[in-house]
C-alpha cells in the first residue's frame, strides 16, 4: 500500500511538472486572425480578443483548489520571481503561483521516488539514504530555476533571429504609408508562421494601443518583456524620432540594416567556433584510436623479439 501511494504521489508531481512547463500560447491560425481583425479595426458586436483568457485553465483551477485549502503559494519575492518567468514566456496571472507549487511538489516528490526506488532495489545504510535524499531534494529545489532559465535563453534566441525580418516588414509597412501603430499588427499577422512568438508579442503592443496605452509605454512593456539590449534600442530609436520629429522610415532602415549585418556576425560567429568545437570530439575519440593504430605492429614486433630472445636463452 505504501509503494502504491509514492507511486501515485510522483505521478501527480511529474503531471504538475508537465502542465507547468507548457506556456499556453494561440496557434498560428488563430493569432493571425486576432491579429488581422485588431488590423482592421473593431467591428460590431464582439469582437475577438488578443489575448487568451486563463481563468478557466485547468492549472488555474488547480492553483486555486490548492489555495482554498489554505496552502499559501506566495513567494518573498514575488515581483522578481514574475519577471523570470515572464522573460520565460510564462505570462500568466497565476505562473508565480504554480513555480512555487511545482516547486513544492518536486521537494516532496523526487525524495519520495528515490526512496521508493531504493525501496524496491535494496535499503543502503542509513548515511547513504540521508545523502540519496537530500540530493533529490536539492535537486527538486533548482531544477524549475534551471528550466525557466533555459527556457528564457531559447525564447532570446527566437526573438532575436526572427527581429530582423520584423523590421524589414515594419519598413515596408511605413513606405507604403501605414502608421507605425497599424504596422505592428500587420507586421505580427505575416509573420504567425515564421516567427509565431515575435507575433505574439507584437499582438500585446497592438492590444495595448487598442487599449488607450500610449506608444512609449507600449514599446517600453514590449522591452521589458523581452529582455534584449536589441529590442530595448528599438524601442529607444522609435520613442526618440517621435519626440524629436525625425523620419521613422529612415530610422527603422538604418537600424534593420544594423540587425541584419549583427545577425550575419553572428552566424559567422558560430560557423567560425565550429573547429574549436570539433577538435574535443577529434582528440578524445579519433587520436587514441590512430595511437593504437600506430603503436600496435611496434608492439606486436618488441613482443616477438622479446619472446624470441628468451626462447634462444634457453
Amino acid at each position: 500500500m505504501m509503494v502504491v501511494l509514492l507511486f501515485v504521489i510522483v505521478l501527480v508531481a511529474a503531471a504538475m511538472l508537465f502542465m507547468a512547463l507548457r506556456p499556453a500560447s494561440t496557434t498560428p491560425a488563430e493569432l493571425k486572425r486576432r491579429l488581422t481583425t485588431a488590423a482592421e479595426g473593431p467591428q460590431t458586436g464582439s469582437a475577438p480578443s488578443l489575448v487568451n483568457d486563463f481563468s478557466q485553465s485547468p492549472w488555474a483551477r488547480l492553483v486555486a483548489a490548492v489555495e482554498a485549502r489554505g496552502l499559501s503559494l506566495r513567494d518573498t519575492e514575488g515581483e522578481a520571481l514574475a519577471e523570470r518567468l515572464m522573460l520565460a514566456g510564462y505570462t500568466q496571472p497565476f505562473a508565480v503561483r504554480a513555480f512555487v507549487l511545482i516547486k513544492m511538489g518536486l521537494v516532496i516528490g523526487l525524495p519520495l521516488l528515490a526512496y521508493l526506488f531504493l525501496l524496491i532495489v535494496g535499503l543502503p545504510s542509513p548515511a547513504k539514504l540521508y545523502m540519496v535524499i537530500a540530493a533529490a531534494a536539492t535537486i527538486g529545489m533548482y531544477l524549475p530555476n534551471f528550466v525557466v532559465s533555459s527556457k528564457a535563453g531559447e525564447r532570446k534566441k527566437e526573438i532575436l533571429n526572427g527581429f530582423p525580418d520584423a523590421l524589414d516588414l515594419m519598413l515596408v509597412c511605413v513606405d507604403a504609408g501605414l502608421g507605425i501603430d497599424a504596422s505592428f499588427a500587420r507586421v505580427g499577422a505575416e509573420i504567425t508562421v515564421s516567427h509565431p512568438l515575435l507575433a505574439e508579442l507584437l499582438a500585446m503592443v497592438s492590444l495595448e494601443l487598442r487599449a488607450g496605452r500610449t506608444r512609449e509605454v507600449a514599446l517600453r512593456n514590449l522591452a521589458r518583456r523581452t529582455g534584449l539590449a536589441e529590442l530595448v534600442a528599438f524601442v529607444t530609436l522609435l520613442n526618440q524620432s517621435a519626440k524629436l520629429g525625425s523620419s521613422v522610415s529612415q530610422a527603422l532602415r538604418v537600424y534593420a540594416s544594423e540587425m541584419r549585418e549583427a545577425r550575419r556576425m553572428r552566424a559567422e560567429e558560430k560557423a567560425a567556433r565550429l573547429p574549436v568545437l570539433l577538435s574535443v570530439p577529434l582528440v578524445v575519440f579519433l587520436l587514441p584510436t590512430m595511437v593504437a593504430v600506430l603503436m600496435l605492429p611496434a608492439g606486436l614486433t618488441v613482443r616477438n623479439t622479446m619472446a624470441h630472445m628468451h626462447d634462444s636463452q634457453k
